[in-house]
């Protein structure tokens, strides 16, 4: 599984990206996690808020803080 992080690196980021290793560990996955700060590459990859989870290039959160179990259910939909 292939996890990037979008986003500046704001405080707002580091939540998500917190939050969202909790809920891989929870689920016992394998994961890579990349975090892209350009803004060049963030627009690429089709994110128009900050700060982003994707997964697998799945958009699944896009400006907002989610907490660890909605980060959870949101993979297990996938």
């Amino acid at each position: 599984m292939h996890v990037k992080i979008a986003g500046s690196g704001c405080k707002k980021c580091e939540f998500l990206q917190e939050n969202t290793e909790k809920a891989l560990k929870a689920l016992g996955l394998n994961y890579t996690l990349e975090k892209v700060m350009n803004r060049e590459d963030i627009i690429e990859l089709g994110v128009m808020q900050t700060p982003a989870l994707i997964i697998d290039d799945e958009i699944l959160i896009a400006g907002q803080i989610a907490s660890a179990e909605k980060i959870a259910k949101l993979i297990q939909a996938l």
